[in-house]
Parts: C-alpha cells; sequence; structure tokens
C-alpha cells in the first residue's frame, strides 16, 4: 500500500481486438483483455509470450562483436592462456561471472573470477583491477554486468597487453572503451532486437554462443535457471528474451535437481521443494546474494553459487548460513538509515519540499544506500538520492520514477561529478562532500524543467473492472499463466466497486491488514501488505468500498483458494475509477 494516496488510472481495452484474441486461443475475455493491453493482441505473438522456450532466445551472433568475442575466448582456451571473469558485487553481477565461469570450465579453460568489494574498490572496472590481474598472469579480461564506461581501464589493458572483452548492460558514452570486443545491446551500431537485457542475459547470450560454437548447445538449460536469477532481481523489463530467461528459469528452479551450492541457498532461503516465483527470487533469495556484497564480500555468494562438489556439504552450508546472517546485518543497517533519511525528507524544507530528495548522512553503510532510495520512492513518489559521506567525499544511488530520466539528469549535472553512471531509472554517483548543496539545486534544477505536480501524485494501474462473480478459476489460472510478474509486465490489478469489508479489518503483525471481502453474494479473503495505518478509516467506511486488487492462488493441504492481495481501498462515491 502507498503512503500516499493514488490515482486510479483505469486502462483502456480495445474491445474487438479482446474478443479476436480470445476466440483465436480459447482465452477468458479478462485474460485476452490483459494480454491486448500488454500488446499481445496477435494470437502469435501472445502464444509466444504464454509459452516461452529457449528457442524464441535470438541467435547471439547478432549481437555486435560478439563473434570476434568467441574466436578469441575459444582462442585463449586451446592455448592454455588463463583468463579472468571481472565481475560486479550485485546480484546481477555475481550471476553473470558464475554463469561464464562455469561455461569456461567446462570447455577447459584456465580460468578464475574476480569481483570488486565495494567499499574496498568501488565500482566498476578499474585500471587497479586491470593491473592486478596483469600481475596474476592473465592474459584476457571478460568483464560481465560492467566495463561500458571504463575506457581508462580499455587504456590501461592495451598498454598491458592484455586483451579485454566487455559485456554489459548499461548505457554506453558516445564512444566505446578501447576493448578487443564491446557486446551491449544498447550500443548505437547494434542491430540486435532485443535491447532491455540484465547483465546476466549479455552473459547467457556469449554462454549460448560459446555453447553453439563448440557443439555443445545441451548444455544451454543449466544456466538459465541461474541467469534468472539475476535477471529477475536486476528490474529489467520482463518481456522478449528477459521473460524467457525468467519463466524457463523459474520452472527449472522449482523442478531442480540443483547443484550443492543453489541448493543451499534455496534451503537456506527456505524455498526447498516450493513452486518459485518471481516473488520468492525478489525478496528471498536476490537479498540473499546481494548482502554478500552489500555487506562484505560478494565472493560468498559467487563460491556458494558455484560449488558443485558434495564432499563440499559442511563449506556450503557455513557460506549459506553466513550470507543469511549478512542479509539480517543488511536489514537492520536498512532500517537505521531509512528512519534517518525520512526524518530528514520530513523536518527539513531544503530537502523534502523539492521535486527530487536529495539526503545525505555521514557514514551511512554504501552498501545499503541504494535499497533506502528506492523506499524513499515508495514512499514520497519522487525520485530519490541518498549520499553516503565519508572523507569528504559523498558517494550516492539513485533511484527514479517513470517519468523522470536519472541518468540523463546526472549528465547535465557532471562538471560537479567526480563520476556517474547507470540507467535511467536508477544510478550511482560520487562527489566531493563540499558540493553536495550545490548539487542538490543542479539537479532539483533540471527536475523542474521536466516534472509538473502531475508527475509526483502517485498512480496506481487498474487494468480492467472485476466483479467477485466474474473471480473463477480460469480466470485465476490465466492470470497465473502471464507470471512471472516485474517491471514491464505488471502483476495485473483489477477494481471492483462497492464491495463490504464483513469481517475485520484486522491487523496483523502491527503492519497489515486481514479482511474478508463482500460483492453480490461472494466473499474473498484479502490482506493488505503496509496498510495497518488506515484500519480506522476502513473500518468507518466498511459497509461500502470501492477495492483495487490482484489475485492470489493459495495452497493449503492439497486444496487451492483464490485469494486478494488489496493495492488500495476508498470510499465508494464515484461512478469513475480515475479519482
Amino acid at each position: 500500500m502507498l503512503m500516499i494516496s493514488p490515482r486510479w488510472d483505469l486502462l483502456p481495452a480495445d474491445e474487438a481486438a479482446t474478443t479476436r484474441l480470445a476466440a483465436a486461443l480459447g482465452l477468458d475475455p479478462t485474460i485476452a483483455r490483459l494480454l491486448c493491453q500488454r500488446g499481445f493482441s496477435d494470437p502469435e505473438l501472445a502464444g509466444r509470450f504464454l509459452h516461452p522456450s529457449l528457442e524464441h532466445l535470438h541467435d547471439p551472433m547478432l549481437l555486435a562483436d560478439m563473434s570476434v568475442a568467441v574466436d578469441r575466448i575459444l582462442a585463449a582456451i586451446a592455448r592454455k592462456e588463463r583468463i579472468a571473469i571481472h565481475g560486479d558485487y550485485d546480484v546481477d553481477g555475481v550471476t553473470s561471472t558464475v554463469i561464464l565461469r562455469r561455461a569456461l570450465e567446462l570447455l577447459g579453460a584456465d580460468v578464475m573470477h574476480f569481483i570488486p568489494e565495494r567499499l574496498r574498490d568501488g565500482y566498476g572496472l578499474q585500471p587497479a583491477a586491470i593491473e592486478r590481474l596483469h600481475a596474476d598472469g592473465i592474459a584476457l579480461v571478460v568483464s560481465v554486468d560492467c566495463g561500458i564506461r571504463g575506457a581508462d581501464a580499455a587504456r590501461r589493458a592495451r598498454e598491458l597487453g592484455v586483451d579485454l572483452i566487455i559485456t554489459d548492460h548499461h548505457e554506453p558514452d558516445a564512444e566505446l572503451p578501447p576493448a578487443l570486443a564491446v557486446i551491449n545491446p544498447k550500443r548505437r551500431d547494434c542491430t540486435y532486437p532485443d535491447k532491455h537485457l540484465a547483465g546476466v542475459g549479455v552473459a547467457l547470450k556469449l554462454v549460448q554462443a560459446l555453447c553453439r560454437t563448440s557443439g555443445r548447445e545441451r548444455w544451454l538449460p543449466g544456466f538459465i535457471k541461474v541467469a534468472a536469477i539475476g535477471t529477475l532481481a536486476d528490474v529489467v523489463p520482463l518481456v522478449g528474451e528477459n521473460r524467457v530467461i525468467a519463466k524457463v528459469g523459474l520452472e527449472l528452479l522449482t523442478r531442480g535437481p540443483h547443484k550443492i551450492g543453489l541448493r543451499a541457498l534455496l534451503d537456506v532461503s527456505g524455498l526447498s521443494g516450493k513452486t518459485i516465483d518471481s516473488y520468492h527470487v525478489g525478496f528471498m533469495l536476490a537479498p540473499r546474494v546481494n548482502a554478500a556484497g552489500r555487506m562484505s564480500t560478494p565472493d560468498i555468494a559467487t563460491r556458494l553459487l558455484l560449488a558443485q562438489d558434495e564432499s563440499m556439504a559442511e563449506e556450503v552450508r557455513q557460506l549459506a548460513q553466513q550470507l543469511d546472517g549478512e542479509n539480517v546485518r543488511r536489514q537492520a543497517e536498512e532500517a537505521e538509515i531509512l528512519a534517518a533519511a525520512k526524518k530528514i525528507v520530513q523536518t527539513d524544507p531544503e530537502v523534502g519540499a523539492r521535486s527530487i530528495l536529495v539526503v545525505a548522512g555521514d557514514g551511512w553503510h554504501r552498501g545499503v544506500i541504494g535499497i533506502v532510495a528506492s523506499k524513499l520512492v515508495d514512499a514520497f513518489h519522487r525520485p530519490a538520492i541518498v549520499l553516503s559521506i565519508e572523507d569528504g567525499v559523498a558517494q550516492g544511488s539513485c533511484r527514479s520514477i517513470p517519468r523522470f530520466d536519472m541518468l540523463g539528469a546526472l549528465e547535465r549535472c557532471a562538471p560537479i561529478l567526480v563520476r556517474f553512471g547507470g540507467h535511467k531509472q536508477a544510478a550511482g554517483l560520487a562527489l566531493e562532500a563540499s558540493r553536495v548543496r550545490e548539487f542538490r539545486a543542479a539537479v532539483n534544477a533540471v527536475a523542474d524543467e521536466t516534472l509538473g505536480p502531475e508527475d509526483l501524485i502517485p498512480r496506481l494501474r487498474i487494468d480492467g473492472g472485476l466483479t467477485f462473480r466474474g473471480i473463477t478459476g480460469d480466470v485465476a489460472a490465466g492470470v497465473l499463466s502471464l507470471a512471472p510478474f516485474g517491471a514491464g509486465n505488471p502483476r495485473p490489478v483489477f477494481a471492483a466497486r462497492r464491495v463490504e469489508i464483513v469481517d475485520g479489518p484486522r491487523k496483523l503483525k502491527e503492519r497489515h491488514l486481514k479482511m474478508a471481502l463482500k460483492q453480490d453474494g461472494r466473499i474473498f479473503r484479502a490482506v493488505a501488505w503496509r496498510a495497518a495505518e488506515r484500519h480506522d478509516y476502513l473500518t468507518e467506511h466498511k459497509a461500502a468500498l470501492d477495492v483495487a486488487f490482484s489475485l492470489e492462488q493459495n495452497q493449503y493441504n492439497g486444496q487451492t483458494t483464490v485469494e486478494l492481495t488489496v493495492a488500495d481501498l476508498k470510499k465508494s462515491e464515484s461512478e469513475d475509477f480515475r479519482i
């Protein structure tokens, strides 16, 4: 539930297209409408969306520089040259490192990996790392999920005679780094049809190309499930190849069997034997993998996911427990910093009255400020930049709202910044601590040119009206067939008018609300997460409420029931969902 009451936006629907698609594929009209709203009115495209398979992956050789990279890697393997994979410390970077290292090992490579530590090494591909790898006898470096803005590192590699292959998905500069090969679908000269792969998606394309070239295509499914974890964690649009990776990967994660490392991660997350969905990855698996890089060293997670030898059971168990402990520590740090950041927003007009929230604190743990920025966006529906100040330097994480290009704003503020990079919706930066106020004014000046009051009002996307009589098993199963949900494929939200609360609302763990909702004689159990502060309002208006909700299937003792997850409730008074 949003802290600020959202405006409900009812999405338009092409009824004629809905009718045609429902007839062509034998779908319930509610599901056909959802597909049309997501751009899949063509029966063939809709069928591919509903039933993605590995056959739907594009030819990896369509990526610019892929053939150069494959030839160089295979030559290095043949000549027994030492290869290093340079990763990144988040889930996307760790999973990218794991799948590429495993693929190269299977092909007989002499390969090691290096992942920078957040607090010691900083972000991205740095000249110092190239020098370190060169000193270790590395002849070829392959970066994953980083490097697209690593021109200095690429030049240093060239000076040292180290071949560098960059694979990345972040936005490139006007000029590409002078590497042997740069594989990034966002290259301006790259005609690859899918531009929105996660870093692990790009690494998977390299693995796919290596498997195909070496006649090992049967290996590919084994890499998909780890790639699915990174793809879902990186919040890329879940359409096209990302949907193939995510949906097929989740099925493989559920089905098993798994190597001992992945098995231990699932076990410590409480997911062994369960049907694994995007929620489990986003809120149970990914936070534990991320916690390693945020709180200590990403090598804990990397070693765990690389573990294959059954004799390593005790070591693997300890690594998994270590991840779990780091995640608990991350949660505590995050809660403390979030409370301090919210207090600044609510008490300092210089911060809270602006379109972009720029908050700073001394010694805030840099491993969690990105999560804090995301939670500030959720709470205040404004772009947020959270800065940690230490030794005269402010290092920060930025998160944005759909209507604001954060990376573009940082480019406008480049003279103030020491470095920056990322995406339109998420970025990182560093600047001198003495210039924080100057930066706050500058980035807000950019925002004031492009953001108006309407842009800062949270909006709740309503896919359509759905009466309780219309909630059938077929509809609930049809909604589930659209999963996994996330960016680019949001979980469908429906609206029902004049609904009565017939049981509750009751507080759950002092944060949530449980209730039973009734409309036209049908009753459904419902949960409104993080909505405890609305208890009195809902109690007062419980006789007639408009409810925005999504459908969940709950399995218990072999029985499947449909329950509602409440996105918003408000007093029934308007005939229009656009309030």
